[in-house]
C-alpha cells in the first residue's frame, strides 16, 4: 500500500538518537528514503544497520560548511534530490545564570543550534530550487517562546530558528518549498544528560500535561509537516508542548 512519503528523500540531522532517532523512524515508516547527518559515526553507523535498508548515514559536523557541503553532495548521488530536510541536531549546554555562563559553552549551542540550522537551509535550499519541491523543517523548542532560567543560550537560539523559519518561509512562499518548525515541551532523551536534574523539574512542572512529550508524537508532527498534505502552511509554528505555551 502506498504511504504518504513514497519516493521522497529526507535528511535528519543528529538522526541517530532521541527526536532524531524517532523522526527517521517515522519517515521511513511512511515510505521516504532517509540520510542521517551525525557527527557520531559509529553510531549512525550502528543505526544505520538496525533499519536494515532505506536509510544512510553521513558523518556531518552541523557547524562546518565544508562537512556540510559534502553531505549535500553524498546524499543527492544517484538521484540529485533532497526533498525533505529535518533540521534536529542540537545540545542543551550546562544549566548556569546567564552572568555565570561560560562564553565559549554560550559560543558552542548558538553555533550548533542556531548557526546550524542555517548552515543546513543555506547549502538544501539550492538544489529543492532545482527540484522544485521541499519541505523543511526546523526543531525549535517551548524555551525558544518562553525562555527558560539557567538556559539563555538554548532559549536564545531555538528563539532564533523561529525566527529563521519565519524569514525563509516567506522568501520561499511562492515555491513548493515550504519551511515550518515545531516547539516541543522537553522529552526523556539523552539531551537530559546534559542539564541538572533541577532543571529537568522546572520543565515538567511547566506542562499542564504534567509529562514530556514522547519522540513518537512529535514524529508524527514531522511526518506531516514532510508531506504533501501539508500544502498551504508555510513560516509557521506547530505548538506540541502539552498545553505550556501562551501564544
Amino acid at each position: 500500500m502506498a504511504t504518504r512519503l513514497d519516493g521522497r528523500r529526507a535528511v535528519v540531522t543528529g538522526g541517530a538518537q532521541g527526536f532524531g532517532h524517532a523522526i527517521v523512524k517515522r519517515l521511513r515508516e511512511e515510505g521516504a528514503e532517509v540520510c542521517i547527518w551525525d557527527h557520531d559515526a559509529d553510531l549512525t553507523k550502528q543505526v544505520v544497520a538496525d533499519f536494515g535498508g532505506g536509510v544512510r548515514g553521513v558523518q556531518v559536523d552541523v557547524t562546518d560548511t565544508e562537512s556540510i557541503a559534502a553531505a549535500v553532495a553524498e546524499s543527492t548521488a544517484g538521484g540529485g534530490r533532497i526533498d525533505i530536510l529535518v533540521n534536529n541536531a542540537g545540545i542543551a549546554g550546562p544549566s548556569a545564570k546567564v552572568w555565570e555562563y561560560p562564553v565559549d559553552e554560550w559560543r558552542q549551542v548558538i553555533e550548533i543550534d542556531l548557526n546550524g540550522v542555517f548552515y543546513c537551509c543555506r547549502a538544501v535550499v539550492p538544489v529543492m530550487l532545482q527540484t522544485g519541491y521541499g519541505r523543511i523543517v526546523n526543531i525549535a523548542s517551548i524555551a525558544g517562546k518562553e525562555g527558560n532560567p539557567n538556559a539563555a543560550p538554548y532559549s536564545a537560539a531555538k528563539a532564533g530558528v523561529i525566527g529563521l523559519t519565519k524569514s525563509l518561509g516567506k522568501e520561499l512562499a511562492d515555491t513548493d518549498i515550504l519551511v515550518n518548525c515545531v516547539t516541543p515541551a522537553a522529552a526523556k532523551t539523552r539531551i537530559f544528560d546534559q542539564i541538572s536534574q533541577a532543571q529537568v523539574d522546572y520543565m515538567l512542572s511547566k506542562i499542564p500535561k504534567a509529562r514530556f512529550v514522547a519522540v513518537s508524537e512529535l514524529a508524527a508532527m514531522v511526518a506531516w509537516l514532510s508531506s504533501d498534505e501539508c500544502s498551504f502552511s508555510t513560516g509557521a509554528v506547530f505548538d506540541i508542548s502539552g498545553g505550556r505555551a501562551t501564544y
